[in-house]
């Protein structure tokens, strides 16, 4: 536009000439790279589905070098004389997320296994009480599914703090069992009185967890936590109700055998002699 406002063409301020424009070269850590970018929408929206599907494909591909093309996440490639691909962006966050929840998870068991043996004073009462954890994974898996939900961060999350709950009912059974062998309570009648008595509390508390992670079951971001949550705690509600009480028994029943033993044979002894006091009162008579 001039200085009068006329407009002029613009072909006679330029000429216009069609090249080839030189490609932009990349680098990343001193490192020359090429960037292949992607999204994943659909119906599945995880980035997992999509790149076990491209792990497949790309596992047929055939260099002309002669040589298989390697695979990277967590790390980069040390040396640029061959070719390598390394999966980033959504891929690498979901990657290291699980990863540094998975070292979480792991110091988080071995902190309870800790706690719990300075409580019970026994390395072997622990394993009973924490075998109850992977219980809960029998009740989120299938009720992902169900809800058609991915096992997310937030998934992970749930699972993670739904394992200090399932540890705490073990714990509820297992000193409930314990105070009743002090009592003189025989293991197995023990095992089962727990299971029957301390069973309402646990309901409580599953039901408490239940009615909390409702109100974030259908938030899009905190949907798997809510899922873990709910779905977790009534699993290992109906399965640690019955299989901790009977891996104490089976842990414990060596240990408390000679006991009972020794219980029936003095009340067996007990019985004798006061037969023979009897029939020796009717021989006196």
């Amino acid at each position: 536009m001039g200085r009068s406002g006329n407009l002029f063409p613009l072909g006679e301020l330029v000429r216009v000439e069609e090249q080839v424009a030189e490609k932009s070269i990349y680098h990343k850590n001193l490192m020359p790279v090429t960037y292949v970018t992607g999204d994943v929408a659909g119906s599945e929206e995880s980035p997992v589905y999509a790149i076990l599907k491209l792990n497949e494909a790309i596992e047929q591909l055939k260099l002309p070098e002669g040589y298989s093309l390697e695979r990277y996440v967590a790390s980069q490639p040390f040396i640029a004389d061959k070719y390598a691909m390394k999966w980033d962006g959504e891929w690498h966050i979901t990657y290291e997320v699980f990863r540094d929840l998975g070292v979480a998870f792991a110091a988080v068991l071995a902190l309870i296994y800790v706690l719990v043996v300075g409580w019970f004073q026994s390395f072997k009462t622990p394993l009973t009480i924490m075998a109850a954890i992977p219980f809960s994974l029998v009740g989120i898996l299938p009720a992902h599914g169900l809800m058609g939900a991915f096992f997310t961060a937030t998934s992970m999350i749930g699972f993670i703090a739904g394992a200090g709950i399932v540890v705490r009912n073990s714990i509820i059974l297992v000193d409930f069992v314990e105070l009743r062998l002090k009592q003189g309570m025989p293991l197995a009648e023990a095992v089962i009185d727990a299971g029957a008595v301390r069973f309402r509390p646990m309901m409580l508390t599953a039901a408490a967890v239940v009615v909390g992670a409702f109100i974030i079951l259908f938030d899009p971001i905190f949907q798997g936590l809510a899922i873990s949550l709910m779905a977790g705690e009534i699993a290992s509600l109906l399965l640690s109700r019955m299989t901790v009480p009977v891996l104490y028994y089976l842990s414990g029943r060596r240990k408390h055998a000679p006991a009972e033993a020794v219980g029936n044979f003095s009340e067996s002894g007990d019985s004798t002699a006061e037969n023979h006091a009897s029939a020796e009162v009717e021989v006196a008579n």
